[in-house]
C-alpha cells in the first residue's frame, strides 16, 4: 500500500494511472500526460497572444488562457485516448507574476491580464524606492521593488479599472497569478487558492512569516478580501467540475513554471542550479532550508514548500531569451523557424564583433534596470544575418554567466553542473556555447519539458504516485552532457565585449542613458 504526502493510503490503481500536467505559459498553453516513470505520452498545445497596447505594456486576454487551455487538455486526452478516469491528478505550471482580477461571482475577468514583462508601473516602483521603502520589501519578500512582480500590476488594476478598488474591498473580486485563475476556473469558481511559490512573486508575501504580510499589504494598498489562499506545493486543490472533462479529476499540486522546473530537473540539494530557456531565462539555485539574501541583486524566493515546510532558491530572472529568437523571426524575417537559428549561426566563424542585448522590457538581473531597451552594437559592413542570430543565440550565454557569477559570489563558488531545460536547449549550438561561455558542463535531461514534468512530479507526490523527492530524484535522467571546449582568454574576451555592450543601454536612476 503505498501513501501521499498527506499520509492517506493509495491503491495500486493510482501507481499505474496517468499525471495530467498542464503548463500554461507566456506564449503558449501546452497540456502534456505522464505515466507514472515519467515519460511523456500525449500532448498538445496552442500558441497564446500577447497584446503591447503601448510602450512597455504586456497584456494577454485571460479568456485565452481559459480556452487555450480547455482545449489542450481535451486534445491530449483525446490524443492519448483516455478518459479522465484514467487520469490521477492533474499538476498545474504557470507564467509567474502575470495579474488577473476577476469577479468571484462569475468567474469575468474585469481587465486583461497584466503579463509579467509589462512595465506600466516603472515610476510607481521608483516613488516607493525613492520613499525608502525597498528595505522593507526585501527583508520581507526577498524581491527588489520592480514592476516585474504583481504587487504594482494589482495595485494599477485597483487604481484604473472603475468601482475595482471598492468590490475588491467588498470581497467580490478575486486576485491571482495564472495559477490562481485556472484552478477557479477548473473547479467551477469553488476554489480560489495560489501555491506557496506563486505568492512568493507577487511582493506581498512574507517569506519568512509564510504569509500574506499586512505591511506589504499596506504598503501597495491591496485589500486582504481580494487575496487566494496560500497552500503547499503538493496540496487538495479540490477537483475539476466534471462538466469540463466528462469526470471530476482531483487537482494535486501547482508551482510557478521556474519551481516546477527546479522539481522537474531533480534540484533537491542546495548548490544544485537549473536554468530554464522559454521566453525568458530562469536561473534557481537550491539553498536548502536557509534564505540566502544575495549581494549582488538576486532574488530569494521559494523553492518549493511541501508538508508545510519550506525550501529556499537564488534566483536570477532575464526577461528575453527566446522572445529574442521569436523577433528575429517574426518582426526581421530573418529565419523560417527557430530550429533554423543554430545552423545559421555556425554558418559564421564567429560573431563578428556583433553583441544583441535583448532588452525589449528591460533588463532583470543582476542589472535591474526597467528603463533600459534592446540594442544591436559591433555592426560593420561585412555583418550579415547568420551574425545576428549567432548574436541573439550567444546573449542567452553572456546573461547565463551573468547570473552564474553572482550566484558563485553569494553561495562561494561555482555550481559543479548547469541543468538546463526549455525549448531553446535543444538547439545543441546553444548548449555547447552555455558551457563554453561558462566554463562548466551543461546537463540536458531526456525530458526538456521539465516544467510540465516538474507539475506532473509535484501532482504525482500529492497522490501518492511518488512517494518522496528521492523518488523523484532517481527518476531523473540525462539525455547528453556538454563539456567547455573554450580557452580561459576567449571566454573572457568574448565577455568583456557583453559587458561593454550591456553598459550602453543602461540607464541611471533619472531614466538618462549612461
Amino acid at each position: 500500500m503505498h501513501r501521499g504526502l498527506d499520509g492517506a493510503p493509495r491503491s495500486r490503481a493510482v501507481m499505474t494511472a496517468y499525471i495530467l500536467a498542464i503548463d500554461q505559459g507566456t506564449t503558449s498553453s501546452r497540456a502534456i500526460l505522464f505515466d507514472a516513470e515519467g515519460a511523456p505520452v500525449a500532448r498538445a498545445q496552442r500558441e497564446l497572444r500577447q497584446a503591447y497596447p503601448r510602450d512597455g505594456w504586456v497584456e494577454q486576454d485571460p479568456e485565452d488562457i481559459w480556452t487555450d487551455t480547455l482545449a489542450v487538455v481535451r486534445e491530449c486526452l483525446d490524443r492519448a485516448g483516455l478518459a479522465a478516469e484514467a487520469v490521477a491528478a492533474i499538476g498545474i505550471a504557470n507564467q509567474r507574476e502575470t495579474t488577473v482580477l476577476w469577479e468571484r461571482a462569475t468567474g469575468r475577468p474585469v481587465h486583461n491580464a497584466i503579463v509579467w514583462q509589462d512595465r506600466r508601473t516603472v515610476e510607481l516602483c521608483d516613488t516607493l524606492r525613492e520613499a525608502g521603502h525597498e528595505p522593507l520589501v526585501r527583508a520581507r519578500t526577498g524581491l527588489l521593488l520592480d514592476p516585474y512582480f504583481s504587487a504594482t500590476k494589482l495595485r494599477w488594476l485597483l487604481d484604473h479599472v472603475p468601482d475595482d478598488r471598492s468590490r475588491a474591498a467588498a470581497g467580490e473580486l478575486c486576485f491571482g497569478t495564472v495559477d490562481s485563475f485556472l484552478l477557479f476556473r477548473l473547479t467551477g469558481g469553488a476554489v480560489h487558492a495560489a501555491d506557496a511559490t506563486n505568492a512568493a512573486r507577487t511582493m506581498l508575501f512574507d517569506l519568512g512569516a509564510q504569509r500574506w504580510g499586512p505591511d506589504l499589504l499596506d504598503l501597495f494598498a491591496v485589500p486582504a478580501a481580494v487575496l487566494p489562499t496560500v497552500m503547499d506545493n503538493c496540496a487538495d486543490f479540490g477537483t475539476t467540475d466534471p462538466a469540463l472533462f466528462g469526470a471530476a479529476i482531483p487537482i494535486a499540486g501547482m508551482a510557478g513554471d521556474q519551481h516546477a522546473a527546479l522539481i522537474g530537473q531533480a534540484c533537491f540539494e542546495p548548490g544544485m542550479v537549473k536554468s530554464t530557456y522559454g521566453t525568458g531565462c530562469f536561473a534557481l539555485v537550491n539553498t536548502g532550508t536557509d534564505r540566502v539574501f544575495s549581494d549582488h541583486r538576486l532574488l530569494t524566493t521559494m523553492a518549493y514548500r511541501i508538508n508545510g515546510r519550506p525550501t529556499y532558491a537564488l534566483e536570477g530572472s532575464v526577461f528575453s531569451a527566446g522572445s529574442a529568437i521569436q523577433w528575429l523571426r517574426d518582426e526581421l524575417g530573418l529565419l523560417a523557424h527557430a530550429r533554423d537559428s543554430a545552423a545559421m549561426a555556425a554558418s559564421v566563424p564567429d560573431n563578428g564583433g556583433v553583441y544583441l542585448v535583448p532588452a525589449f522590457t528591460g533588463l532583470g538581473a543582476p542589472y535591474w534596470d526597467a528603463r533600459a531597451r534592446g540594442a544591436i552594437l559591433g555592426l560593420t559592413r561585412n555583418a550579415s544575418a547568420a551574425h545576428l542570430v549567432r548574436a541573439a543565440l550567444e546573449a542567452q550565454g553572456y546573461q547565463t554567466r551573468d547570473l552564474l557569477a553572482a550566484m558563485a559570489a553569494d553561495m562561494g563558488g561555482p555550481p559543479r553542473a548547469l541543468r538546463v531545460d526549455g525549448g531553446l536547449v535543444e538547439n545543441d549550438w546553444v548548449c555547447a556555447f552555455l558551457a563554453d561561455i561558462n566554463g562548466l558542463p551543461v546537463e540536458r535531461p531526456a525530458v526538456t519539458e521539465t516544467t510540465a514534468q516538474g507539475a506532473a512530479y509535484l501532482a504525482g507526490l500529492g497522490v501518492g504516485v511518488y512517494t518522496d523527492l528521492g523518488a523523484v530524484a532517481k527518476a531523473w535522467r540525462r539525455e547528453r552532457r556538454f563539456e567547455p571546449a573554450m580557452t580561459v582568454a576567449e571566454r573572457d574576451r568574448l565577455y568583456a565585449g557583453w559587458t561593454k555592450a550591456v553598459g550602453r543601454v543602461l540607464h541611471d536612476p533619472e531614466g538618462k542613458e549612461l
